[in-house]
Parts: structure tokens; C-alpha cells; sequence
């Protein structure tokens, strides 16, 4: 099987652009072929001609294996307020258009209408009569109940930096389509972070001609930088010598250093899903809030935040992407957070194939599809352990949402708050469904919901990007005028003077605050109030990283220190009750990872655990070494492996 793949013909990166000119008709008026990143692009003055003989495309692209986009020659395009008020003319009313951003760099209009299936099924809507009279392809999106202003920022710092831009895509193309140095293959990869630890996931994947580093996060309940930072010390390489990153989703300890790369001039491409780029700006650019309340110095600068969004290349789940010139790269879903991504490299010309997983939730969840487990081929998987021990056995989800209605409506009766803190991302979307449907089914007391911190703009961005959820959601929002985000029980905390109402004496309620592990932001402001009080509770639903202080209160403590909004130390008593439910967790317990490894395709060759406490990674790569008889091992930090 190797052997044949090896012998497939593949075309040199010279040839390619010969190729392509040779394919297209004289009448596609083709009047310019450059690269686009890791995209081909095709300039044309007529781009109808090849959005309605699409076969074109297609043949081409099976012929070269190269991901090939048609853009409009500059000269076709109108002026962005001409193409703007034509848009406007052409769009059906009942579509409702709310915004176009017009960028520059790829020559792509994108519409935002409130009722995008309107455009599918119109006949009074030709797409390509658009295209053809406004000289811009058109991209349709939902518009959003509330407009994101992440997105809003990222669209704004695009076009600031349209030109910049550009360059970045034509010299990133220029290395990835280079001829190969070597036709020799040698993987290996190097352990920087996240190895028999959660937290500052980051490793780096060499081969003889590439360099990609996968994440590049921080440890939250680390004390010291050595333990707090991937070691690219260790790495012995330069920034000039990665060719890409790739990000699997947006939560800081895999993305949380990042910024700092960008900071000491990493000008490379950064490779992620298109949701994971929103989400991981407005983590990032939350987290030097908080280091500032806190007193202490912010690694990065709001800055080195928008250099992230100028370098980043957004993929699409399953499809297959050249990111260097011996390795390609498919993103699929990982079921964990909006966006989250398995990442499957394929080095050489079908030499090795290597699997990271990230955080996997392998079953679905009113949000999410269950985690892709179907590769072409798979020799080696790298998957995370957080609930990797055999006793990390997750209730079912009836079982969970019972012991949490339950939970709520005991405080509740008896007149108290219950404080869940929570990662805005994910797991707060998840809760708020949960909560909205219960109360209106009349099993969970009636009562005002909080919502504090980023929790509102991550919830619009989950709206922005509904092919990213559940199928079922998916439809709901793409295909009617309903949002299921959107409840009459839920009020918006949006500065801090607000925060008076949720804490009145004698007023039951439910506040649900950033962050998820007490680490900073408003739920520290929270906490302190409602810990004292016995008829209060803590409820967490998310996993607490050891060091953190959420660990802390979870594990028994009785009395903490946090830092206050002025920067002074205060003591906190606690006397409410803390629980915590696990089965809301964007995690697999110890049964779905072992069905995961179970039931991927094809057989493995090797197994590398990754992504938990010590005790835990050792335990599921012993299950999997016996279960399946596969070689597996949990590798420290600072360790090299050669796959190949």
C-alpha cells in the first residue's frame, strides 16, 4: 500500500502554473495565475464563464491535487460604495440585508442577510449575475441577533491591512509550492508543552524539509515560566525556521502564547478553522485585561493580537491543504469547542500520516457533532488523556442534567445564588441551552440568569458560524427566523456597576461568569460575595487545572486568597456549598477515548498520549497498549520521537 502511494505521479511545483494556462479556454479571459497562500489563484475578467463551467476547475484540480480559487481581475471590480448599493438592488427585501464587508485582498464581498435561504431558493437571486455585475465574488453568511464585535474588529484590521496582507499570501504560496529540499522523509516531533500536564500544549513536527509548530499555549495554574511556557528554548530553532502553525482550537492553553510569537517576530502563516480565529482573539485580548486587574504585566500587547489576525490562513473542515512543500494538512471536527479541529498531517508523498487530536469530545452534545474518527490512513495518533484514569466515567447526559436541575432548584428554593464559573467558550453556550429549556419545560425554578464577561460576544460568534454546529442547530439557524441562543430568562451583565443586582440579599438567581477556573475576570468579583454564605453554591462544570484556584475551592479548601479589583489581597471564607458535574464537559471520559481509538480507521502503527496529569496519561496508554496491541507511550516535556 506505501509503495503505492509513493508511486503516484506528482506534479513539480514549476509545472503547475504551465498546467493551468494550458487547461483554460480562451474565453474564461484568464489575465493573471499567482498564489494565494496555500491556495492557486485565477484572475478573471469573466468570472460567470467559470462558475458555470465549473468542470474546469475541477478537472484542473485533479490533476495538479492543488486547492485552486477563481478571483476577479482588479480592473472588472466596481467601486466598493457602486458594488455596495448594486448588492443592495439585487438582494430580495425579504432577505434582509444587514452588512457587506468588501476585502480587498482576495477580492471577496461578504453579505450578511437575516434570511440567507432565501438566496438559495430564489429565483429571483442568480449568484452569478452578481458576481458578474459588481466584479466581486460574493460570500453569504447569517447575520447575527447581536453583531459580534470580534468579527466587526477582525474585518476592520483585514482591510487596514489588505496590502500587507497580500504580500503575506504571495510569499507564504512561494514557500509552500518551492521545490522540495530533500526527497529523503524523517518525521520526528518534539514535546514543548502539555505532555503528562494540562496546559501549554505545544509540539513541534520536523521533517527533512518543514518545520510546523502545533499550538502554542500557556499552563493557567503554573507559578514559574519554565513550567507556565512551551520550551521552544529547547527546540533549538529560530522563529524564521517554522514554516507554519497550526492552532487546533482557541482556548489559552493551547493558543495563549501565541501572541508572544508574533510579538518577537514570528511572519509566518498561522493555520486554524475559521471560528478558532475570532474566539482565540477575544480569549487572547481578554487575558491582558485580566493580567492588568490582577498587577501584573501582560505577556503581549492588544498589537501582537491584530498581528495574528493579518498572518492567519482560515481552513475549512476536509480539506485537504498544502501548508509546506512536503506536508498537507486536514482539519475535521473535534467535537470540543466551536471550531475545535483535529489535525491530520500527511507528510511526503504518502510516507507518514500522523493524527493529533487536541481536545476530542468523541459523542455529541446539543451543540456539537461527535469528533471525526474516519482517516484515509492513520500510522501515528497523538491523543489527549484529561479524563484518562479508569475511573473518569461520565454520567449520561440525562444523568447530568438531572443531577444539575436538581442541583440549581435545592439553592434556588431555599433562596440562594448558585455561582457557575465557566469558560466563555463552549461549555457556557452549552449551559445556556440546557438552562432555557429546562426553564421553560417549568422543571427548573423560574429565575433571573446572569451572564458576565465575554459570554454574550462568544455566543454571537457561535450564531456567525452555524456550519459548525450540530446538524440540527445548524438548520435552525440557517433555516429559520429562530435563534436558540436568544431567551427571555437571560440578562446581560455589561459593566462591572451592574453586577449589584444579581448579589441583592434575599434574591434567588443564577449568575454564570468567566473564567472557568477562578483564575481572574468578573467571576472573582462574584465569588467573594457568594462564597461566605451557606445557603449558597459553586457549581463547576468544567475541568479545574491543578494550581489554579478553582482547583483549590474544589478540592476542599476552606479559606483563599484572591487578588482584588484595586489590586489589594482579600480573604475569602468558604462556606457554600461547592459540587462539581462532570458530564458537561467538552472532554471524552476514559470510555469514549478508548471507543475513539477503537473505532478509528485504518489501523495505527502507534500511540502517543498526551494532554493530562501524569497519573492519567500513563493509565489510558497502558489500556490502549493492551487493549489493542498497539504500541503506545506517554512522553514527558522536552522529548524527541521519530515516526518515521
Amino acid at each position: 500500500m506505501q509503495r503505492k502511494q509513493q508511486q503516484r505521479e506528482i506534479v513539480p511545483a514549476q509545472n503547475i502554473m504551465t498546467i493551468i494556462l494550458q487547461s483554460i479556454p480562451k474565453e474564461a479571459e484568464v489575465t493573471k495565475i499567482d498564489y494565494e497562500g496555500p491556495r492557486i489563484a485565477i484572475y478573471t475578467r469573466k468570472p460567470r464563464y467559470l462558475m458555470e463551467h465549473n468542470e474546469i476547475i475541477s478537472n484542473m484540480v485533479n490533476l495538479i491535487k492543488k486547492r485552486i480559487v477563481i478571483r476577479t481581475e482588479e480592473s472588472i471590480r466596481k467601486s466598493q460604495e457602486e458594488a455596495r448599493q448594486l448588492i443592495s438592488e439585487l438582494i430580495p427585501k425579504e432577505a434582509d440585508l444587514c452588512s457587506t464587508f468588501f476585502d480587498t485582498a482576495t477580492g471577496e464581498v461578504s453579505i450578511e442577510v437575516k434570511r440567507p435561504w432565501l438566496l438559495q431558493n430564489s429565483e429571483s437571486f442568480n449568484h452569478a449575475d452578481v458576481v458578474e455585475k459588481s466584479g466581486w465574488k460574493l460570500r453569504i453568511r447569517k447575520a447575527t441577533t447581536i453583531p459580534s464585535q470580534t468579527i466587526q474588529m477582525i474585518n476592520y484590521n483585514l482591510k487596514l491591512a489588505s496590502s500587507e496582507r497580500s504580500k503575506h499570501l504571495k510569499q507564504t504560496g512561494e514557500q509552500i509550492f518551492r521545490t522540495k529540499l530533500s526527497q529523503k522523509s524523517e518525521v520526528s516531533l518534539l514535546t514543548l508543552g502539555g505532555f503528562g500536564q494540562v496546559g501549554r500544549s505545544c509540539m513541534l513536527l520536523t521533517t527533512t524539509d518543514s518545520k510546523i509548530l502545533i499550538d502554542c499555549g500557556i499552563n493557567p495554574g503554573a507559578r514559574s515560566s519554565m513550567e507556565a511556557f512551551p520550551r521552544l528554548d529547547w527546540a533549538n530553532i529560530t522563529l524564521d525556521d517554522l514554516n507554519a502553525v497550526v492552532i487546533g482550537h482557541a482556548h489559552l492553553d493551547h493558543t495563549g502564547f501565541l501572541p508572544v510569537l508574533c510579538k518577537y517576530g514570528y511572519k509566518g502563516p498561522i493555520y486554524c478553522t475559521e471560528p478558532t480565529l475570532p474566539m482565540m482573539n477575544l480569549i487572547q485580548l481578554d487575558a491582558i485585561k485580566v493580567a492588568a486587574a490582577q498587577g501584573r504585566v501582560p505577556l503581549y500587547a492588544e498589537k501582537d493580537v491584530k498581528q495574528i489576525m493579518k498572518q492567519t490562513i482560515t481552513l475549512p473542515y476536509g480539506t485537504v491543504t498544502d501548508i509546506s512543500p512536503d506536508i498537507k494538512l486536514v482539519l475535521s471536527n473535534a467535537g470540543h469547542i466551536l471550531g475545535s479541529a483535529t489535525c491530520h498531517f500527511h507528510v511526503g508523498n504518502g510516507d507518514h500520516n500522523f493524527v493529533y487530536t487536541g481536545d476530542l469530545k468523541y459523542g455529541r452534545t446539543t451543540l456539537f457533532e461527535s469528533a471525526v474518527s474516519n482517516y484515509p490512513r492513520v500510522e501515528t495518533l497523538l491523543i489527549e488523556s484529561t479524563y484518562g484514569a479508569k475511573e473518569d466515567i461520565m454520567p449520561t447526559r440525562f444523568e447530568v442534567e438531572s443531577a444539575f436541575i436538581n442541583s440549581v432548584n435545592a439553592t434556588l428554593k431555599d433562596g440562594g445564588k448558585v455561582l457557575i464559573p465557566i469558560p466563555a467558550v463552549g461549555r457556557a453556550q452549552e449551559l445556556l441551552m440546557v438552562i432555557d429549556q429546562y426553564m421553560k419545560a417549568g422543571k427548573l425554578m423560574e429565575s433571573p440568569v446572569f451572564m458576565e464577561g465575554m459570554i454574550l460576544e462568544a455566543t454571537s460568534i457561535h450564531e456567525a458560524y452555524p456550519e459548525y454546529l450540530a446538524r440540527d442547530l445548524r438548520q435552525k439557524i440557517l433555516e429559520t427566523d429562530d435563534n436558540p441562543f436568544d431567551s427571555e430568562y437571560f440578562t446581560n451583565i455589561e459593566h462591572a456597576d451592574g453586577r449589584e443586582e444579581p448579589l441583592r440579599e434575599n434574591s434567588p438567581c443564577i449568575i454564570i461568569a468567566t473564567s472557568g477556573m477562578l483564575e481572574g475576570g468578573p467571576v472573582l468579583d462574584y465569588f467573594k460575595n457568594i462564597a461566605p454564605e451557606k445557603k449558597n453554591k459553586i457549581l463547576f462544570v468544567s475541568y479545574q487545572v491543578n494550581g489554579t484556584l478553582g482547583r483549590r475551592v474544589l478540592d476542599g479548601a476552606t479559606q483563599v486568597t484572591i487578588l482584588g479589583r484595586e489590586g489589594k489581597i482579600e480573604v475569602v471564607n468558604i462556606n457554600a456549598g461547592i459540587e462539581k458535574l462532570d458530564g458537561f464537559s467538552g472532554h471524552s471520559d476514559y470510555n469514549q477515548l478508548l471507543n475513539f481509538v477503537h473505532r478509528l480507521r485504518p489501523k495505527l502503527r502507534r500511540v502517543l498520549v498526551n494532554h493530562g496529569e501524569r497519573r492519567k496519561s500513563e493509565n489510558l496508554a497502558i489500556s490502549i497498549r493492551r487493549m489493542f496491541r498497539i504500541p503506545t507511550t506517554y512522553p514527558h516535556v522536552q522529548e524527541a520521537i521519530k515516526l518515521f
